[in-house]
């Protein structure tokens, strides 16, 4: 039946962290007082490496350079990341993509994981909606490892990874800073940030670090007048009865966010050898309204929405870890756990699809109350998703500086997700209401549960002074299932929810069960590198790796459980300084097997098929220079990604649309060489800026200006047509501030002129019903554009004490 907009408008990730425009190596440090930006360490290898040494495609910015260039949630920090693509939704619920690995998938709670993984320190924090949302404030780092991580970081990490590593306790002294933010958003509100942190010094080996902020964003979305009638109401009751009206919601500027939380972090060193790190962090956002605005109509224009139902999202989650670090001999050993808890409560507007499938179908009139009369057929979502997550991984290392080095260890996942999604049609009879609910027309309640266990190793060996080669694997075993109910009623339906069910309920809040299915895998992956140094300041490497995605369950019964998807990658890269000039940059190929293409089938249910073949031919680059207090940067990438096989309607062995199943038609969803959605042939940036004194004080001026291309909303051809492509856009950002030794205060305007760029379209329903291609609907289809935040002008200050 459904299309979970509830849930996809809000699956996501969140990546806080890398900047400035190269995907391929480009490094600014901490503090703005570093001779050499390259001379960041980054743990990409699980090892403390300079980046410049790293033969891998990786980005990494610190803690200051996030400030400067006004990152505070992921879409803030995506526009300086050529590789990387975003659709985002809203606050907390996004899905991110490196190099064009994205198939247009419905991330709804019971479809393919993540292709990218996140870290927050040492824990993967990746789930099926995506990584959390945290606020970006006194993070040590951002690595973004582009291309397959799975040899050192697993399932979740088949296209690239991200590393949120936190700063951490220092024993050096007790310090601090705390800062204010007071900005407006174009055609909003006024919204603000206020943060801050203290590192107290314990002892000579302990420390306690505790950060906290808040951060309210205004809205800029404005819920208007509208109405609408239901013909099938209409036809028995009459049009005033069958109107329905949103009066009562009507807002401007409807979509403000509060974001607040806190982290607390202890550092203890036992001895010279061995230290602990426990960590306790959490965080709560509450957003209101929707952020996408309703392609523009007869009754909406820019930054409009009508919704008909009440529309929000708050979403909670705690974070604890332990990392324990020593010496066995002269080999280091790393052992780390963690848990996670996370719950997401979401109101949703569905009623769309109840106005569109009565107009089209008369489904209006299957809606009634106890006395026979009908009701109106709106309908809307209330959702309650439950998350746990516990890891755990153990690794030792060989000494950094011995001719062979090897790392290795092992490691276990468990991640579990309690769905609950309520779709209501209120004052229906009780005959038609799902057993045990208060009137819901159909119920979601499932549990799943995804389950990874690993052992990995890579061996480094030094053939001469200036020629490495790497070799690593990761052995891998996956058990992932699902169990519960999802469906209406028997008095509603005669196949599809209670009818269905084979057993009682076996998730607590469901009638029954008509839905319990595992699938397992065991396998390998691989990777190979070699890696020639030119000289101390110029390295060549080839690399060929390979990342994979556990397969998981189809939650129609009647569909077999989806294999998982591998991706190779081919990649010829370097790394070069020369003096004040950097140049990096990475020449890639990958072919992305088996993969797992997500669609919406017969009443709305989301389908997954291991069906597709498709290649990524690319480019990425960075080109940085600096000389006195002024610094020059220009990235980009190219990413040609199309499928290379028909994709069918229907899989089969032969993938031959043509061939049709015993009484069912099969259908050309796609031919071969269509491109991939979502991600842009090209996507490119460059940041300016100029450092100079002013009356005694750290002057600077900055500006930036991001370009991202041309997309497919759609991988499937005639739902393309219906949605249409994403159109180019450019942004540019402008900052202006002053610098003493303990305080700074800067000017700020992000998307200057006020850009209009879409990075994602959604219904409420599918394509052909919602986006109206009959014409059914006088004002046509109703489209939900989520747009990248208007223009945004602000004034922070900051000391540090």
């Amino acid at each position: 039946m459904r299309y979970l907009r509830a849930v996809v408008a809000k699956s996501g990730a969140v990546l806080l962290g890398s900047t400035m425009l190269c995907t391929s190596g480009a490094a600014f440090a901490q503090q703005s007082n570093t001779k050499n930006d390259d001379d960041i360490v980054v743990t990409a290898s699980k090892r403390e490496q300079n980046l410049q040494d790293v033969p891998l495609a990786i980005t990494a910015i610190g803690t200051e350079k996030l400030n400067e260039l006004q990152v505070k949630e992921f879409q803030d920090v995506v526009k300086f990341l050529p590789s990387v693509t975003i659709q985002s939704l809203g606050p907390g619920f996004s899905q991110v993509y490196f190099r064009g690995v994205a198939s247009g998938e419905n991330a709804n709670h019971s479809a393919s994981l993540p292709t990218v993984g996140t870290y927050l320190d040492e824990m993967p924090i990746t789930t099926i909606q995506g990584a959390l949302d945290i606020h970006a404030y006194d993070l040590a780092r951002v690595e973004a490892l582009a291309g397959p991580q799975g040899t050192l970081y697993g399932a979740s990490s088949m296209a690239g990874t991200i590393k949120l590593v936190t700063n951490p306790p220092d024993t050096s002294g007790t310090y601090g800073s705390v800062g204010l933010e007071l900005n407006s958003v174009a055609h909003g509100d006024i919204g603000g940030v206020a943060e801050g942190f203290i590192n107290a010094k314990l002892s000579d080996r302990a420390a306690l670090r505790l950060v906290g902020w808040y951060r309210h964003d205004g809205g800029y979305i404005d819920n208007i007048h509208g109405s609408r009638v239901y013909p099938s109401l209409e036809a028995e009751q009459g049009t005033a009865a069958a109107t329905q009206d949103n009066a009562a919601l009507v807002e401007k500027n409807y979509n403000d966010v509060d974001t607040y939380g806190a982290r607390l972090a202890l550092g203890i060193e036992l001895d010279d050898d061995w230290t602990l790190r426990p960590t306790v962090m959490g965080q709560v956002q509450n957003a209101n309204g929707n952020f996408a605005q309703e392609r523009s109509s007869a009754v909406t224009g820019d930054l409009q929405t009508v919704q008909y139902n009440r529309e929000l999202s708050k979403d909670r989650w705690l974070q604890a870890a332990l990392t324990i670090e020593g010496k066995l001999g002269n080999w280091d050993l790393t052992v780390t756990g963690g848990h996670l808890r996370r719950k997401t409560v979401v109101d949703s507007d569905y009623s769309d699809y109840a106005y569109f499938y009565d107009a089209l179908y008369g489904y209006g009139a299957y809606f009634y109350d106890n006395n026979g009369d009908l009701v109106s057929p709106n309908q809307y979502i209330q959702g309650i998703d439950r998350y746990k997550k516990s890891f755990f991984e153990a690794r030792i290392a060989s000494p950094a500086d011995a001719r062979i080095r090897f790392i290795g260890g092992v490691f276990w996942q468990r991640q579990s997700h309690n769905i609950e999604q309520n779709y209501i049609v209120d004052n229906i009879a009780d005959a038609i209401t799902v057993p045990g609910t208060d009137s819901d027309i159909w119920l979601t309640k499932q549990f799943r549960v995804d389950r990874d266990y690993a052992a990995f190793g890579e061996i480094s060996f030094d053939i001469t002074d200036k020629l490495t080669l790497t070799g690593g694997g990761r052995i891998y075993k996956f058990d992932n299932s699902l169990v519960g109910f999802f469906g209406y009623s028997d008095g509603y339906s005669g196949s599809t929810g209670v009818a269905g069910c084979f057993a009682g309920p076996v998730v607590a809040g469901s009638p029954c069960t008509n839905l319990d299915k595992r699938t397992k895998d065991t396998g390998f992956i691989h990777k190979l590198n070699l890696t020639y140094k030119i000289t101390d300041d110029v390295l060549v490497y080839g690399t060929w790796s390979r990342g994979f995605r556990p397969g998981g369950i189809n939650r129609r019964g009647t569909l077999p459980p989806y294999g998982p998807d591998t991706l190779d990658n081919y990649e010829f890269g370097w790394k070069s300084s020369f003096g004040p000039l950097r140049f990096n940059g990475a020449v890639y190929q990958e072919d992305w097997d088996d993969i797992q293409l997500s669609f919406l089938g017969a009443n709305g249910l989301t389908e997954i098929r291991s069906a597709g073949i498709a290649r990524i031919r690319g480019f990425e680059f960075d080109l940085g220079y600096r000389s006195g207090g002024l610094s020059l940067n220009v990235g980009g990438s190219y990413n040609d990604a199309t499928i290379r096989r028909d994709f069918c309607a229907i899989a089969n062995d032969q993938f031959d649309c043509t061939i049709d199943p015993p009484g069912q038609t099969n259908a050309l969803l796609a031919p071969a060489g269509t491109r991939l959605p979502v991600t842009a042939k090209f996507k490119g940036n460059a940041v300016a800026r100029y450092d100079f004194p002013v009356a005694g004080l750290d002057g600077h001026v900055q500006f930036a200006v991001n370009h991202i291309g041309k997309r497919r909303s759609d991988l499937r051809t005639f739902e393309n047509a219906i949605v249409g492509d994403f159109k180019a856009y450019t942004t540019a950002d402008v900052s202006i501030g002053v610098k003493a030794d303990d305080w700074s205060a800067e000017l700020f305007a992000t998307n200057l002129f006020d850009s209009r760029g879409i990075v994602n379209s959604a219904v409420q329903c599918g394509e052909s019903i919602c986006g109206d291609p009959d014409g059914i609907s006088s004002t046509g289809g109703v489209f939900y554009d989520n747009v990248i935040r208007p223009r945004l002008i602000g004034l922070k200050v900051s000391k540090d004490f």
